[in-house]
């Protein structure tokens, strides 16, 4: 069968390799010139040298990105492709809210931080009461516990976490959490997000040797092996269909794998798919990924990797210290670190270039670590539309599947991964499933 895949993601990376594994005749569809989707790195020419291969002895993410340690999915596929170089430690994680001051002191104490690794962080937590405490604990021992369950998905996440935890810990512990990373959609995130999010997180985190661009570069190459034909930097224009055949870029197919976003592909298929079918998809909801990443002499933490930010004040959701995890010996000796949000399409920051964001976010920078410079940093943008789907009633109701209405064009996109959280082991476990329909 002539297979036709669309996005050079991870996800169209593996089911490239295993269509081909199986004898199909595949032709991946990538309109960037390289691959890898949203896991896909960069690497800044070296000023001193305009050495066009990059100053950094690893590429880095445009997003933040490392695996838990029951990724699954990724971690078996990249064994039996025979890929090694992916290994797990321990970064400190944390959260941070202004006052009052407790255990990890920073520059300005006006804000602090909180380590939430262990139940032993959690009891010492000093926001919380301690019945608040053992309330909470219970409850997220038990959703670590709990396979899933269909009254996660008939009550909000706010709903569930009031009732079994209490208003006073929804207030205190999650509602920043969720009014940051969902905006106005917070209120009606679904449980089952919450339940997916405590299930699978770990303590332990990986990264690849040489970033994930090394995965993705590997894949290219046993996907080459297979004879797979991956062509870079060409884009897919509307498809036709012709009795059984699909006609994409001028050329014929007997099946279509869709890997792009949701909103993406419904642009490229009205020629295919009826209004009714394209029309449910005009109810999902997204927020835009907006990542600046600074590389500095300085940290802004001098060792956590993830912070929560916690605080009203500061209009950030995440700060990713990347090299408390990943050795700075491989940027250059330099700090990097990222700042995530996730916003609405008409948001100031998606308007803002880099060196406009960069001082927006700088003096709340500076509220959190005084001494922090940016003297001599170099600083790199990156914006990502439908980064983060809105997971309530109406995504429930409407999310696509890897079955259409026509037959033989299948979807395997990231909003398929209800209900865990985007990332590199379901990209895997997207294209396992789909390359099984065939």
């Amino acid at each position: 069968m002539r297979v036709a895949i669309l996005g050079g993601g991870i996800t169209g990376l593996t089911a490239g390799y295993l269509l081909a594994k199986k004898g199909h005749s595949v032709t991946i569809f990538e309109k960037e010139k390289i691959l890898g989707g949203l896991a896909s790195g960069f690497n800044p020419p070296n000023s001193a040298t305009s050495d066009v291969t990059g100053g950094w002895d690893w590429p880095l993410e445009r997003a933040y990105h490392h695996l838990f340690a029951n990724d699954d999915d990724i971690l078996s596929f990249a064994k039996e492709v025979g890929f090694d170089q992916i290994y797990f430690q321990e970064p400190i994680t944390a959260s941070m809210y202004e006052k009052p001051n407790y255990k990890i002191q920073i520059s300005n104490n006006k804000f602090n931080l909180y380590p939430l690794d262990t139940p032993v962080d959690f009891l010492q937590f000093p926001r919380l009461s301690p019945i608040q405490k053992i309330r909470a604990g219970a409850i997220l021992a038990g959703l670590k516990l709990s396979p899933f369950l269909s009254l996660y998905e008939k009550q909000t996440a706010k709903e569930f976490l009031k009732k079994t935890m209490g208003n006073d810990t929804w207030n205190i512990m999650w509602e920043s959490l969720f009014r940051k990373k969902f905006g106005k959609y917070a209120g009606n995130i679904l449980a089952s997000f919450i339940w997916a999010r405590i299930k699978k997180r770990t303590k332990k985190l990986g990264y690849i040797r040489g970033g994930f661009q090394a995965f993705v570069d590997y894949l290219e190459k046993v996907n080459n092996e297979k004879g797979v034909v991956i062509k870079k930097g060409t884009g897919v224009g509307d498809i036709k269909k012709t009795g059984n055949t699909f006609v994409v870029n001028s050329q014929e197919f007997d099946s279509v794998i869709s890997t792009l976003p949701t909103m993406l592909m419904t642009k490229i298929t009205q020629n295919i798919f009826p209004d009714i079918y394209l029309k449910k998809f005009e109810k999902l909801h997204y927020l835009h990924a907006v990542n600046l990443i600074i590389e500095s002499k300085e940290p802004l933490f001098e060792k956590e990797y993830w912070i929560n930010v916690c605080s009203e004040e500061l209009p950030i959701m995440v700060l990713v210290q990347h090299t408390n995890f990943i050795d700075k010996k491989n940027y250059n000796g330099n700090h990097i670190l990222y700042i995530g949000n996730y916003v609405d399409k008409d948001h100031k920051l998606l308007k803002m270039g880099n060196e406009e964001i960069l001082h927006y976010f700088l003096p709340y920078l500076k509220k959190i670590n005084t001494k922090y410079q940016i003297f001599d940093t170099k600083y790199y943008l990156f914006k990502a539309p439908f980064a983060q789907p809105i997971f309530d009633k109406d995504f429930l109701q409407n999310k696509p599947d890897f079955k259409t209405p026509v037959k033989n064009f299948f979807i395997a996109n990231l909003d398929m991964t209800y209900p865990y959280d985007r990332g590199t082991n379901y990209a895997v476990k997207l294209g396992r499933e789909v390359s099984s329909l065939l």
